[in-house]
């Protein structure tokens, strides 16, 4: 089964991985086996993203968080001083293609090929806004201000939505 993403957290502590196989992995350069395995997705995992918060990051006083988005509809939210699934994000109805994290870390955002971008709460895991494009979404990221959020559509498409207005 192919990996299909991996992403260092900003110490470069830890190194994610999520693959085909249904699973994440969070890996030290410690060990040549997983600190974690995460087995909680039920299909495939597209991508993986780690929060810009914990040690060696702008925002070091946050816990460490790790995004996993998936073909199941679903974003998972790990918290990496445990291991523990804080959050199943599960508003989407196509499979997850992208997770970006704000960059103070309180927010995240994901897209989908369901044409939804969604904003949830980082420490509630409540959903806040949703964006509707015309077409599936492959990326989604933050600006460096936090207050807006680009995505690139399958019709060929980018939009900057504004989080303050929607």
């Amino acid at each position: 089964d192919e990996v299909n993403a991996i992403n260092w957290d900003t110490s470069g502590t830890y190194l994610a991985s999520c693959s085909d196989d249904c699973t994440a992995k969070v890996w030290t350069l410690d060990s040549d086996k997983p600190l974690y395995n995460f087995t909680e997705h039920t299909r495939e995992i597209y991508t993986i993203k780690f929060s810009p918060t914990g040690k060696g990051s702008a925002n070091p006083n946050k816990p460490l968080l790790l995004a996993s988005a998936s073909f199941d509809a679903t974003t998972r939210v790990w918290e990496m001083e445990t291991g523990n699934c804080l959050y199943e994000l599960s508003k989407h109805v196509d499979p997850v293609y992208s997770v970006a994290f704000s960059p103070c870390g309180d927010y995240l955002a994901t897209g989908s090929f369901d044409r939804h971008l969604h904003i949830w709460s980082v420490k509630t895991g409540k959903h806040l806004k949703t964006f509707k494009g015309d077409g599936g979404i492959f990326e989604v990221c933050w600006n460096k201000d936090g207050n807006k959020v680009a995505a690139c559509f399958s019709n060929s498409t980018v939009s900057i939505i504004d989080f303050r207005k929607i």
